[in-house]
């Protein structure tokens, strides 16, 4: 048996436990700890988003030193409603997380660790060599869902623009658009007058990614618009489950991220749940396996119940529309006045909100489809 070689030894270095290794080190510099990531970069290759009413004034100051940009306001484009919409909205690239995180942690990372198996103090390395917690073993993989679920999927390309691209804020939703396999969107972060990531969205029954087709489907966006690309310098792509029933997940150790249900079941966002739990552990008295998992083990019960309505709403998008007339649903709800929307995204929804959100949305999926996909059991 090796001896303990930290308080806390974080399992994957995305997200979850980057933001946590990022408090750690900002608020209890004496706590030791190690990082195993499976990879060389941390963050893998994503961008991550979120509205500026999501998270604490002071959170948006760290997260800015970790490299979140912000956009004064943003747009959407939809069937019969075009908005623009006056909240800031900030987005984080992968690649600007890992240099501002990596140098943080100097000494306290380690790259190429594959994990065989974990328990909740414990972790053994592909190679043989066994890591031991005096704490514990906080683990942040990605994990397949489980339960019954729909998928949010995309293919992203950041671009460079021959010439200025002319816009002045984000693109949330360009849903004007051909639908294809379901509610069909063109999402664009205009990162520099030139630079722009272009994604094609679909919230799909499937998993299954053409990638090749999302592709052309972006240059035919591209072209419609005017621009010339001269080079397409980064590309990623994913297909984000979005649950319409199930458990919450069962927590046997310390786990963060979405693999513990910590997202917004309609929108997929999981960066301002990620910074709640970073503050949260960051700042425990004791990093003792047990009551750690005990505490995590409960916030991701709480989260799932607080999550309830929006699965429901999954549930009468999913089983309640026909995938060409999902579109009709989000044209709908973005009629709403912009801080009932600032909620919804920010998962803190009042009863009255939803009465307004059922309500609205009553008019876009036929009740004799929405009443027993909202009431369809959980499994």
């Amino acid at each position: 048996m090796s001896a303990p070689s930290a308080e806390l030894l974080l399992v994957g270095g995305g997200l979850a436990n980057g933001l946590l290794a990022a408090r750690l080190c900002a608020l209890r510099p004496e706590v030791p700890f190690t990082l195993l990531e499976a990879g060389l970069t941390l963050g893998g290759n994503h961008t991550w988003s979120f509205h500026e009413s999501d998270v604490s004034a002071e959170a948006l100051g760290w997260l800015a030193a970790l490299g979140a940009r912000r956009f004064e306001g943003h747009q959407v484009k939809l069937p019969g409603c075009e908005r623009a919409l006056s909240g800031a909205y900030w987005s984080l690239r992968s690649d600007d997380f890992h240099r501002a995180l990596s140098a943080r942690l100097a000494g306290r990372v380690r790259f190429g660790a594959r994990v065989r198996e974990l328990g909740a103090r414990r972790v053994e390395l592909e190679g043989g060599e066994v890591l031991e917690a005096r704490g514990a073993v906080i683990d942040a993989r990605a994990r397949p869902p489980e339960g019954p679920c729909g998928y949010q999927k995309f293919l992203g390309q950041e671009l460079e623009l021959e010439a200025p691209h002319g816009l002045s804020c984000p693109l949330l939703m360009d849903a004007t658009v051909e639908q294809l396999d379901g509610f069909r969107f063109i999402y664009v972060l205009p990162w520099s007058e030139r630079s722009v990531l272009v994604e094609d969205t679909v919230y799909s029954d499937t998993a299954a990614l053409d990638g090749e087709a999302f592709r052309a489907r972006i240059a035919e966006w591209v072209r419609a618009r005017g621009w010339r690309v001269r080079a397409v310098t980064r590309e990623e792509q994913a297909a984000l489950p979005i649950p319409l029933g199930g458990r919450a997940p069962r927590l046997t150790h310390p786990m963060l991220g979405v693999s513990a249900g910590f997202f917004h079941a309609t929108t997929g966002y999981s960066l301002p749940f990620a910074v709640q739990l970073a503050e949260r552990v960051a700042t425990l008295p004791s990093f003792a396996a047990e009551p750690l998992t005990a505490l995590l083990a409960r916030e991701a019960k709480r989260h799932w119940r607080r999550q309830g309505f929006f699965r429901l709403l999954n549930r009468m998008l999913f089983r309640g529309a026909a995938p060409a007339e999902r579109v009709r649903v989000f044209s709908s709800f973005y009629r709403h006045d912009e801080q009932l929307i600032g909620r919804f995204y920010a998962g803190s929804l009042s009863f009255f909100d939803i009465v307004k959100v059922l309500a609205r949305g009553a008019s876009t999926v036929p009740a004799h489809k929405a009443i027993p996909a909202a009431l369809a059991a959980s499994t």
